[in-house]
């Protein structure tokens, strides 16, 4: 999925894996907040993170699981339940693929909100891209590209990001990389623009 750092939707709907992700940098969540983006997950979501049943989970886990009790309990992170009508819907999405109710219902609500859909999930992703624009599915390392780009992070913070993202346990490094190249990029091109001009 090509992402463009100059354009994020603010208000999401998001997912496990996400809120993982999010919550796993506390740079990288208090920052997103400070650039007025808002996240809302479904009750599939909620229980996903905080009752589904684990085996043997780590620390690392546990202490995520705490963070998104707190901001939940804040209001930070807002739970919605789903209609009859969400979730024949999401009865449908299934159908199509085997992806986990927690992501589906994610989808379903992202659609009639018309908020964006913020998921890590390579599947959920190409199937939330089938069901609704597809610019308005994002990823974490779009958000991190996006307040870099807008100047809410600096390139000194893309390291310390990382180094807090990989102590939780956390998969995206090559991605935050792959992210910040693209912003990298961008900024040349814009700058090569101006001194045409």
């Amino acid at each position: 999925m090509v992402i463009d750092p100059s354009n994020f939707h603010k208000y999401n709907v998001i997912d496990t894996c996400a809120i993982w992700n999010i919550l796993s940098s506390q740079l990288l969540y208090t920052t997103a907040n400070s650039a007025g983006c808002l996240f809302c997950c479904t009750y599939f979501v909620y229980y996903e993170c905080l009752y589904k049943p684990r085996k043997n989970p780590k620390q690392t886990e546990i202490e995520l699981q705490n963070r998104f009790r707190q901001e939940s309990e804040n209001g930070r992170f807002k739970c919605y339940h789903l209609t009859i009508e969400d979730l024949q819907d999401v009865e449908v999405l299934q159908a199509r693929k085997k992806k986990d109710k927690g992501e589906l219902a994610s989808i379903a609500f992202a659609k009639k909100t018309s908020q964006a859909f913020l998921t890590d999930d390579t599947g959920a992703r190409r199937l939330a891209a089938q069901s609704m624009n597809s610019k308005m599915v994002q990823t974490t390392p779009h958000l991190l590209a996006w307040l870099i780009f807008i100047n809410y992070l600096g390139d000194s913070d893309l390291q310390p990001i990382i180094g807090e993202h990989k102590k939780s346990d956390r998969p995206l490094e090559p991605h935050f990389l792959n992210a910040y190249k693209i912003v990298l990029e961008y900024r040349l091109n814009a700058s090569s623009v101006k001194i045409t001009e």
